[in-house]
């Protein structure tokens, strides 16, 4: 999906493997089918739930500057990892690898992506709503849409 919000390709993130001592980079695609849409705003919404691959994604577009990031702080997993097993059918879960995007030269785990906007789950719709109408306000759009802007960002307004 990351590969649609880009011109291709653009280095998304890397996995250190400490075994080999090797590093696995991880691009977009320099062609998409259908049209990538790399201008267009991107809101990423967040919370607690929000974990692994899917904090991947919010972390990579949020060091690369091409998504507001929107909601809670996320869970914090971003290194591989796998299951060992122990004595007396225990197994335990240990890193096998790190995860470094190569622009923050670190990632997110054990402390979760950082919204841009921080606000709770719950409100995290509407507030990524509201920024995308106000955003669109601001561009030059035809009359007819700026009144239908207008209209959908009264329901934000104080009564």
């Amino acid at each position: 999906m990351s590969s649609y919000l880009f011109e291709g390709p653009v280095h998304l993130n890397s996995i250190y493997w400490k075994s080999s001592d090797t590093t696995s980079e991880f691009w977009t695609f320099a062609k998409v089918n259908g049209k990538a849409q790399p201008k267009v705003p991107v809101y990423v919404l967040t919370s607690l739930d929000t974990f692994s691959a899917a904090e991947e994604f919010a972390y990579n577009l949020k060091a690369l500057k091409r998504a507001v990031v929107v909601g809670e702080v996320t869970k914090g997993g971003a290194n591989p990892w796998r299951f060992f097993d122990l004595e007396g059918g225990f197994q335990v879960a240990i890193p096998i690898a790190k995860a470094v995007n190569p622009i923050t030269k670190t990632n997110w785990e054990g402390v979760g992506v950082q919204p841009d906007i921080k606000v709770s789950k719950d409100k995290a719709f509407d507030t990524a709503y509201e920024l995308a109408l106000k955003n669109l306000k601001q561009k030059s759009v035809p009359a007819e849409q700026s009144k239908d802007i207008d209209k959908a960002l009264k329901q934000f307004q104080s009564p």
